[in-house]
């Protein structure tokens, strides 16, 4: 029953804001997410312990400035994936536009598949949805939600236009099949993981453990890793798709060490791309709470 209850809920609220001028859900996403900080404090704490970890250097009130964006960009991705049904490639045009799109065209020519290196940063949501819109479906590798009939809805939308969801607890043959047949899948790697899954690297400086899944298939198939994140301008008051440039993964004798050096290279080019646009990356999650043996958390 309960389960049942949160879907219409979250359904009820999304369908209000899908229907609602951009600026006035934005206003209303934008309180509730307020609400959130005010309320959460949890969360709050969270943001702020690994602001320090990153960022020593700067001050409390920056600190606090950079986490209320961090807010406001969740709800403005809320309300753009409450309007994405109504999207298509032309309603995007005006508000959406891409940047080194010449980097995922040449890995893709390649033919041996495409791994995108992304996280949650800007709006992860949208980049996967657009990359659908401009007739290039691809997969993204996700956890499923514990309330089903949700997860069924979100990924309904999610897959509007050709895109495909791999489990996490079970994508293994899935990405490398996609692989094998030239396609495309994201993989958000900037969230906490445990061993054996994940590999310790440096992250902002402090070790992470970080998932190697990427790192291990690109090394097997050959695929190309390049980043991509859908992020806000300010200056232009548009998202843009930008794509970096290829990561030249390493292919060495030794194979475990190829893996974590790969993982590292990915978390950095995760790293470079939260320091340019901080206030928009998912500063609430514990990234560092795994640890390593014998070494105190954290949190």
């Amino acid at each position: 029953m309960r389960e049942k209850l949160e879907y219409w809920l979250v359904v009820a609220v999304a369908r209000c804001l899908g229907r609602l001028p951009r600026s006035v859900a934005r206003w209303l996403a934008g309180v509730l997410a307020f609400l959130v900080y005010v309320f959460f404090g949890r969360l709050r704490r969270v943001g702020v312990r690994n602001l320090q970890l990153a960022f020593p250097q700067i001050s409390s009130k920056t600190r606090k400035n950079i986490l209320r964006g961090v807010y406001r960009s969740l709800a403005w991705q809320l309300v753009e994936f409450c309007r994405m049904t109504r999207y298509s490639p032309e309603t995007t045009r005006a508000w959406l536009r891409t940047e080194g799109e010449e980097h995922y065209l040449a890995a893709r020519a390649r033919g041996r598949g495409v791994l995108i290196v992304t996280g949650h940063l800007g709006a992860w949501e949208l980049s996967s949805f657009y990359h659908s819109l401009m007739g290039y479906p691809m997969g993204m590798v996700i956890r499923r939600l514990d309330n089903r009939p949700l997860d069924a809805w979100v990924n309904r939308i999610r897959c509007l236009h050709g895109n495909y969801v791999l489990h996490k607890d079970d994508f293994g043959r899935g990405l490398l099949k996609a692989m094998h047949e030239g396609g495309t899948v994201g993989i958000l790697m900037d969230t906490n993981m445990t061993p054996p899954q994940g590999a310790f690297v440096r992250f902002f400086g402090v070790e992470a453990c970080t998932a190697t899944g990427l790192a291990h298939v690109a090394r097997k198939t050959g695929a190309a890793v390049l980043p991509g994140f859908m992020l806000w301008e300010r200056a232009e008051r548009r998202y843009v798709l930008h794509f970096g440039p290829e990561i030249e993964m390493p292919h060495t004798e030794d194979v475990a060490a190829d893996i974590v050096a790969g993982t590292e290279l990915s978390t950095g080019v995760i790293e470079s791309w939260i320091r340019r646009y901080p206030d928009q990356w998912l500063w609430i999650h514990r990234r560092w709470k795994t640890r390593p043996a014998g070494e105190a958390g954290l949190y």
